[in-house]
């Protein structure tokens, strides 16, 4: 077997972490500047006249609420293989976010909260990150059927409910059925072992951290002056969410997809495109740019985790 020296293993490692942080940045950079709908002279006009210290704070405390409560989901789930302190899931989980940002569908995050773990936990890891994300996919879709409703895409709601249900039926119906040595049975046999309780916690706190993020949606439309009723502004918020969430991409697309969806939705209220547009950006800004700049930094101090022989 090649050895590799410690000195050129210390340096292939910090490359790694180099090319990460700097990558994520890049793209970043790139979403902002690349995008010539962000119409910054009225932004800074309406800024000026809106801007409060009072304002300003209660929007960052909601970005600081929706990261917390990932978190604390990710603290409570991780405790299934290892008991881990707040400290240590806001770094796995800001570390993870950040190498995360620019990968399909987000996979990215899982590898790296599995390097924090032993090696032959992270089956498990992976595993506990899908159940993480799982319970944000129910609740946007809870929340998005019920937003479509009452916009009137009724049609819609009761075709995409008619969907799952007849999914959930074929899935009980096929559940013995092995797919490479793994069956539906399995998942659910894997589910069932995680103690109710941990899950009872994980399904709160994720319904709570999708009710900040789409009323910080909600509080950043009211800072751009559009006047609409809570009932329609935050239908309209939880559809496009929930239509976002059902189209795979990259982290770092989600700012032009969200933004795709919303420019049309809101266009139909007779919102002004680019105030559609900045609010889309500074809710990605907020909840994702953020949370990687303090990423960035667990990425760079991380240690590869020594294995058991």
């Amino acid at each position: 077997m090649i050895t590799i020296p410690h000195k050129a293993k210390q340096f292939l490692v910090f490359s790694v972490k180099l090319l990460i942080v700097v990558g994520a940045f890049y793209f970043i950079y790139n979403q902002l500047a690349s995008n010539d709908k962000l119409e910054w002279d009225k932004f800074l006009v309406l800024f000026h006249k809106n801007q409060s210290f009072a304002g300003i704070s209660f929007i960052l405390f909601f970005s600081f609420l929706n990261r917390f409560f990932e978190i604390l989901k990710w603290q409570n789930l991780a405790q299934v293989v290892k008991p881990i302190s707040v400290n240590e899931a806001t770094k796995q989980v800001l570390a993870a976010l950040t190498l995360g940002v620019f990968t399909p569908v987000g996979v990215g995050e899982y590898a790296g909260k599995a390097l924090y773990f032993e090696k032959k936990d992270t089956k498990k890891i992976i595993f506990l990150n899908l159940i993480c994300n799982g319970v944000q996919i129910v609740a946007t879709g809870i929340f998005g059927i019920l937003g479509m409703m009452i916009l009137g895409y009724w049609l819609w709601s009761f075709g995409i409910i008619a969907f799952t249900i007849a999914f959930f039926l074929f899935s009980y119906f096929t559940k013995k059925i092995k797919i490479k040595g793994y069956s539906i049975e399995d998942l659910i046999e894997k589910i069932n072992e995680i103690p109710k309780k941990i899950h009872r916690k994980n399904l709160i706190l994720g319904f709570c951290r999708y009710l900040v993020f789409s009323h910080q949606y909600y509080f950043l439309f009211l800072a751009f002056d559009v006047d609409l009723p809570y009932s329609t502004l935050m239908a309209t918020i939880t559809t496009v969410y929930f239509l976002a969430s059902v189209v795979p991409s990259f982290q770092f697309l989600d700012f032009a997809l969200k933004g795709s969806l919303a420019i049309y939705f809101f266009g139909l209220l007779g919102v002004n495109e680019w105030i559609v547009v900045f609010v889309t950006m500074l809710m990605w800004f907020l909840n994702v740019v953020l949370p990687v700049v303090f990423g960035s930094y667990y990425v760079m101090i991380f240690k590869v985790l020594p294995q058991r022989r």
